[in-house]
């Protein structure tokens, strides 16, 4: 006996130092070198995950000039209809910088005004379409400083929807990202910037057509900066808050960000690409879990088992070639549940690869009413299979079985005694006679 106890001991002792030098020893490959670029705040970032692939001051706030425009543009799609028609103002008509030349009174729809907005980076377009939405240009900063902090964002704050200079109106590399990432979740933003040039309709105060041409060099076809994949854009620019440009591209299933503030000598438009090359050739995105799949348990005071779900297909991105394996960090729920709905998030788990950390919302695999478990239905109307119930069940036919063993031994003892009284009898009828 002692013999096998040392033996399973140095087992135990051999399989963990073995399996901690093997992990020591493990090293992921270390990706190249990033491209040098020169804006002031940078950020490469993978669309699906958020994951920074790159940055330089990514948290530095400088004036974005027209990049603000994607603000402008995400809060049109999510507060409008593309058919609506608005009605030019006096003041949109009067707007600085570039401009489609729109004017008081005219009648033109969201989608035209978005083309004007994306394509030709028209001011008297975005403040129509601000005053369309909240009344006003000011109400309509307050919109874009409230989107911009539900997404996360805290070195931006926004006075106006075009980007025209102003000293409290700036944003960081890393911010402006957020905001392109939110914006690239909307198909129509896809089908406008990646339009090379557009057409408006004659309207009730302009009777010739307004042509348009994409100012992102990355989109056009035939040239030098074309970049296939590249699905939107913005440039920006004003004297003192130099260039800016923010860019989406996809390849293979996996879609990169590049935000660029803050640039004196005009590159943005290799670097944007440099950045893309980089971003493709060297990190890839890989699925770790499947929408619904079960991640963990959750189980309540009255013993019932609810199966806590992903909320979504869940990705991670990692260097090509890395053997980084995703992992799941159980997280402790002390909550109190009354009732729930199958698919409400109930909880949330922590996934790490190597150094990164993501969290994932979990819901419900079932519905659950605690109400009508407590009424004592072993089968609930509210079709749960809950551990619970199922005690109560297995108890139940163990007491039967018990009943049904003892009623079976009881009629075998009484046979047995039945044998027993009619030898007896029939012995005394053979001494008899």
């Amino acid at each position: 006996m002692k013999k096998l106890i040392s033996i399973i001991l140095t087992s135990i002792f051999l399989i963990f130092n073995i399996s901690s030098a093997v992990k020591a020893n493990v090293t992921p490959p270390v990706a190249p070198s990033p491209p040098t670029v020169s804006a002031d705040s940078v950020v490469l970032m993978d669309a699906t995950t958020g994951k920074i692939l790159y940055e330089k001051n990514k948290n530095s706030a400088y004036p974005p000039a027209s990049t603000t425009k994607i603000m402008t543009a995400l809060l049109v799609l999510e507060n409008d209809k593309l058919e609506d028609m608005v009605t030019v103002s006096k003041n949109a008509e009067m707007a600085d910088g570039s401009k489609i030349y729109i004017f008081e009174g005219e009648q033109i729809s969201v989608k035209e005004l978005l083309y004007g907005l994306i394509l030709a980076s028209a001011n008297d377009c975005a403040i129509a379409l601000a005053e369309h939405i909240s009344g006003s240009t000011e109400e309509f900063a307050k919109l874009m400083n409230e989107k911009a902090k539900s997404l996360g964002c805290k070195n931006t704050n926004f006075v106006n929807p075009n980007g025209l200079y102003d000293v409290n109106h700036k944003t960081s590399a890393y911010d402006l990202a957020l905001i392109m990432q939110e914006l690239t979740k909307h198909a129509e933003y896809k089908e406008i910037s990646t339009t090379s040039s557009y057409i408006m309709a004659p309207t009730n105060k302009s009777l010739e057509k307004r042509p348009l041409w994409n100012g992102n060099r990355l989109i056009q076809p035939g040239d030098s900066y074309y970049y296939q994949g590249c699905e939107g854009g913005k440039t920006g620019y004003t004297i003192q808050s130099q260039h800016s440009f923010i860019a989406v591209a996809s390849r293979n299933g996996q879609k990169l960000i590049v935000s660029l503030i803050h640039d004196s000598v005009k590159t943005f438009f290799p670097d944007s690409r440099k950045l893309f090359d980089y971003g493709f050739k060297n990190f890839e995105l890989s699925k770790f879990l499947n929408k619904d799949d079960v991640v963990s348990n959750l189980t309540l005071e009255d013993g019932t088992v609810i199966p806590l779900l992903a909320s979504k297909d869940f990705y991670v991105v990692k260097a090509k070639n890395s053997t980084l394996t995703p992992v799941i960090n159980p997280q402790k729920n002390n909550l109190d549940i009354s009732a729930i709905n199958k698919g409400d998030i109930i909880s949330n788990t922590v996934i790490t690869c190597g150094e990164d950390s993501y969290n994932l919302p979990l819901s419900s695999g079932l519905d659950y009413n605690k109400s009508s478990l407590s009424r004592g239905n072993i089968f609930p109307g509210n079709n749960l299979n809950t551990s619970k119930n199922s005690s109560l069940l297995i108890n139940t036919i163990k007491y039967l079985a018990i009943i049904l063993a003892l009623f079976i031994v009881f009629m075998r003892v009484k046979k047995v005694r039945r044998r027993r009284k009619l030898r007896k009898a029939i012995s005394k009828l053979n001494d008899k006679y």
